[in-house]
C-alpha cells in the first residue's frame, strides 16, 4: 500500500521552502538557529521555533514515503549503544546497522540490560520482517541473553574490533548532538532518531567500492526522489 501524499494545507509558507528547512536540518549537522539563518540569507524570514515545527510535523511524513532499502536473509546487523546525557541524566541510546551501513533502529534505553537488548532485537524483527545471517557485537553480555531468547539460531560474533561498523555509526548523532549543544529531551531525542538516519541512509551511499561519478549518480537521484516524496519538483 503506498502512503498518502504530504499535505501542506493550512501553512502559508510554500512547500519548496517547508521542504528546504526541514532537509538542511535533519541533512546537515546544523541547529534549528544556523537553519534559521541559512534561510534569512535567502530573504525567507521564519522563526527557529517554526523550523522546528515543521521538522516535528514534515519530517516523519517524508520518512514513510522514502524508498528504503529492502531487508534479506543475507543481511549481517551490527548493534551497539553510545551513552547520552540530557540535564546531567544518563540514558543509552542502542543502534543497529547493517552491513552496507544503513541505520536499522535506533532507541532510547534507560538501562543497558537484557531486556533492553531484547526491546531493540523485537523492535528490529518486527520492521526488517525477517532474521539476519549474523549478528555482531561487542562483549555486554546482554546481547547474547536477548538473542538465544528471541533467535537462537541465528549467528553471533562477539568481538570489539569487529564491531567497527556500529560504534562509527554514533559519529553523526554526536555531531549533532554538539551542534545543538546537546539535546533538551529524551522525548525529543526518540522523535529526532526517528528521523534524521532515515534521511541520512537515503543520501549516503553504502559502504562500498564506487567511483566518484557513481557516488555523484546517487546523490542526483537521492535529491529527485526528496523532491518527489515532498511535492517540490518541479
Amino acid at each position: 500500500m503506498s502512503e498518502p501524499p504530504v499535505s501542506y494545507k493550512r501553512h502559508r509558507f510554500p512547500p519548496q521552502i517547508i521542504a528546504h528547512a526541514v532537509w538542511l536540518y535533519f541533512r546537515f549537522p546544523l541547529s534549528l538557529r544556523l537553519v534559521e539563518k541559512l534561510l534569512l540569507e535567502r530573504g525567507i524570514v521564519v522563526s527557529y521555533e517554526t523550523v522546528r515545527v515543521w521538522a516535528h510535523k514534515f519530517g516523519p511524513d517524508y520518512v514513510r514515503c522514502l524508498r528504503r532499502k529492502k531487508p534479506s536473509r543475507q543481511d549481517i546487523w551490527h548493534l551497539d549503544e553510545v551513552v547520552v546525557t540530557i540535564n546531567s541524566e544518563k540514558r543509552y541510546l542502542w543502534r543497529a546497522v547493517d552491513q552496507d551501513g544503513y541505520v536499522l533502529d535506533e532507541i532510547v534505553q534507560i538501562r543497558r540490560d537484557t531486556r533492553a537488548a531484547k526491546r531493540l532485537l523485537e523492535r528490529l524483527l518486527c520492521k526488517q520482517g525477517c532474521p539476519p545471517k549474523r549478528m555482531i557485537t561487542d562483549k555486554l553480555g546482554s546481547y547474547g541473553a536477548a538473542r538465544r531468547k528471541i533467535m537462537p539460531k541465528v549467528e553471533h560474533c562477539q568481538h570489539k574490533g569487529l564491531n567497527n561498523r556500529a560504534e562509527n555509526s554514533h559519529v553523526p548523532i554526536r555531531k549533532r548532538e554538539r551542534a545543538m549543544q546537546g539535546f533538551r529531551s529524551w522525548s525529543g531525542l526518540q522523535r529526532f532518531v526517528e528521523t534524521f538516519p532515515a534521511v541520512r541512509n537515503h543520501v549516503v551511499p553504502p559502504h562500498s567500492h564506487r567511483s566518484a561519478f557513481a557516488t555523484h549518480l546517487h546523490r542526483l537521484a537521492a535529491m529527485a526522489e526528496w523532491k518527489s516524496v515532498t511535492l517540490t519538483a518541479a
